[in-house]
């Protein structure tokens, strides 16, 4: 007999307490924050996948109204989660745990228990959403046996669902499928334009029976899929990161492994900062087969679309790509070279002080490219020392590449742009440039 009673929670808009700062911490918090409950996070640190999380949350509040997230960033205190209607603790150290645990058994608490199954009083179910329906698995026993037999049951009513008429818009070719024959391949969408896509990257696009997109890939794409084709769109802007990276390679890996050929659309290259590294290894580990497809990198393309050449005979004899979400560390100096930054509009105050303490001259020409290819393309010049200050007049949007070294002024409207700006501006190094 099943001691367990599977039901459906209103959590919208009440309090639910995460302890941990951990990947399992951040799983049970993001069911927990997508129920709409009013999120609390109790841990000293917090891992990539929380920290998206609470970033996510927090845009959906000031943009949406969404339910915001708290962070409290200390160790865990008894009381902590009074006043909670749900609880999940999965610090890693078992004796918090069991603290946690005691306490909301003690307040009649539900309470998640990450590592210790047993000695919880909730479970989370592994989820299949099917339309405006969600089905749960959940094991029958408190401790598990085989802890991924919901899983895998899960994936099989997946891939029933979108094998049968209950799916609507599953295509012939995927029923053709069975279940285990599935790949994937990354594919690299270059800088944002169609027409920069590689012929195989366009046949792969053509191929496919799951497209699963970012934000920075060619839209234009979409157009080019059949109705049959299952498109999830897991981008990300500045602030909001609607699905977190585990998940997207959970997505890659529940597709494949119910027999389904998924292409999975970055923007720029996979490997140069998209992450498509980690998303093979979720597949290799997964015994998914996966394949990479290059793309043109925004690194170089976006510079060049702004006549800006990231090397020049005489002017840079290299150039070093650089994520500026990231602690810069001893990044070369802009001389005879060229440091390209990638994303990171908000940090550019950071960046100039960082690069300026580390011997590079305030009057560095720089050049800050929105929107690569797009619509709105625009170049703001700047100096290193007014990069911060130069992007807040123009209100420098996202997404936007930041170009640091004398090859900006290869580019002759850039030049003279630059040439203009820097005799306007009093404040600037007098001026060899």
């Amino acid at each position: 007999m099943s001691t367990i009673t599977p039901i459906g929670l209103q959590l919208t808009g009440r309090l639910a307490v995460v302890v941990g700062g951990g990947p399992v911490a951040a799983r049970r918090a993001r069911l927990l924050g997508r129920a709409g409950a009013r999120l609390t996070v109790i841990a000293p640190q917090l891992c990539s996948d929380m920290t998206e999380l609470i970033a996510s949350l927090d845009f959906a509040h000031r943009t949406t109204g969404g339910e915001p997230a708290t962070w409290v960033p200390r160790g865990y205190v008894d009381g902590d989660v009074s006043g909670a209607w749900l609880v999940a603790t999965a610090t890693g150290n078992p004796q918090i745990d069991d603290e946690v645990a005691a306490w909301a058994e003690q307040h009649q608490i539900f309470c998640f228990k990450g590592g210790d199954a047993e000695h919880a009083t909730a479970w989370a179910p592994a989820l299949v959403e099917h339309g405006d329906a969600t089905i749960a698995v959940v094991s029958s026993k408190a401790k598990d046996p085989k802890p991924r037999r919901t899983i895998s049951l899960r994936n099989k009513i997946s891939s029933l669902l979108r094998t049968t008429t209950l799916d609507r818009t599953a295509s012939a070719a995927s029923s053709s499928y069975a279940v285990g024959a599935g790949e994937v391949v990354l594919v690299g969408g270059g800088p944002g334009a169609v027409e920069l896509l590689t012929l195989a990257a366009k046949q792969a696009i053509d191929s496919a029976e799951v497209l699963v997109i970012d934000r920075l890939a060619p839209r234009e794409v979409l157009n080019w899929v059949g109705s049959g084709v299952e498109i999830i769109d897991v981008g990300k802007s500045g602030g909001d990161h609607p699905v977190s990276q585990s998940e997207i390679n959970e997505i890659l890996v529940d597709r494949a492994l119910a027999g389904r050929r998924v292409i999975r659309l970055k923007g720029g290259d996979p490997y140069v900062f998209g992450r498509g590294g980690e998303e093979l290894d979720a597949c290799r580990a997964a015994g998914v087969p996966v394949s990479v497809i290059p793309g043109v990198t925004s690194a170089v393309s976006v510079p060049a679309a702004a006549g800006i050449p990231v090397t020049h005979r005489g002017v840079a004899r290299g150039f070093s790509v650089i994520t500026a979400h990231s602690d810069l560390g001893a990044a070369p100096l802009a001389d005879n070279h060229t440091l390209v930054l990638l994303m990171g509009v908000a940090q550019l105050e950071k960046v100039s002080t960082t690069l300026i303490a580390q011997g590079n001259p305030g009057s560095t020409p720089c050049a800050i490219i929105e929107d690569g290819f797009g619509p709105r393309q625009r170049t703001t010049v700047a100096t290193l020392e007014t990069l911060a200050q130069r992007a807040r007049e123009a209100d420098v949007k996202p997404p936007a590449i930041t170009v640091i070294g004398d090859v900006v002024l290869r580019a002759d409207a850039l030049r003279d742009s630059f040439s203009a700006f820097s005799l306007a501006d009093s404040s600037l190094p007098g001026s060899s440039l």
